[in-house]
């Protein structure tokens, strides 16, 4: 079983690999001539067939569950803070939500041969993790653009891929953004490394829950005691979610 495993993470990874330079040439060429807005469909268009691909040769299905929670309009603004344990969900996300959206990543990703170009024509928030106040001046100024323009801002606030059953420091990025915006925070949890595991070059097949929270309302909040609440409701549910991770964690 393993060996079939193997075999069908290879076959998914050539995928992606055969896919993703066609496109990313075709954003290349055509994004002088397309607004931001079609830039993102496009370069989501490539995320689609990656997520498809891994339901095709991977068997991962994902399981959407809390959709009423999201805001609805056109302009309506939010905050996604995620739980992060691999990068299917990275892939997912502008696959699965109905606006676009903005991540916030480090700038070092644009340099990625085909994957990062294509991102940097994105309209996204690639900060300098090395220039602590400048990044965070930057998000904000640009997250509040992009929030009034309709485009939800992503971030991970565990800031990288934690291993399964356990849980990351959350750090405040997103809710100061929100703070500062007065956006909604709409708190995720995903069990994406119950088959694709932090770091694994093997998956597995399997089904990856997306909860979606309810929104809550960071106007008047503090930042560090919203990221509480957020927190605390994503590691609730990931223990609801996945209990098998948690067993024998305290």
């Amino acid at each position: 079983m393993i060996l079939v495993h193997l075999l069908r993470s290879i076959l998914h990874m050539l995928f992606m690999a055969v896919t993703v330079i066609p496109w990313a040439l075709a954003v290349l060429i055509a994004s002088p001539f397309l607004s931001s807005t079609q830039v993102y469909w496009m370069c989501a268009g490539w995320l689609k067939l990656a997520v498809r691909g891994g339901e095709w040769i991977l068997g991962i299905r994902n399981q959407v569950i809390g959709f009423e929670n999201l805001p609805v309009g056109h302009t309506a603004p939010a905050v996604l803070l995620l739980k992060h344990q691999s990068t299917w969900e990275t892939f997912c996300m502008p696959a699965l939500m109905p606006h676009p959206l903005a991540y916030v990543f480090k700038k070092e990703l644009l340099y990625v041969p085909f994957f990062g170009w294509a991102m940097s024509r994105l309209d996204m928030i690639h900060i300098d993790r090395s220039k602590r106040t400048q990044a965070f001046n930057k998000v904000v100024e640009q997250g509040r653009r992009l929030l009034s323009e309709g485009t939800w801002v992503i971030m991970f606030p565990e800031g990288t891929r934690i291993p399964r059953g356990q849980k990351g420091v959350y750090k405040s990025g997103g809710t100061r953004l929100a703070v500062a915006t007065g956006a909604p925070v709409i708190p995720i949890a995903v069990t994406s490394a119950k088959c694709w595991p932090r770091k694994a070059f093997i998956k597995r097949p399997g089904t990856v829950e997306f909860s979606i929270g309810k929104p809550i309302a960071s106007v008047g909040r503090e930042p560090d005691e919203l990221m509480r609440e957020v927190e605390n409701w994503i590691e609730a549910e990931m223990r609801r979610l996945d209990p098998e991770a948690y067993r024998g964690v305290a």
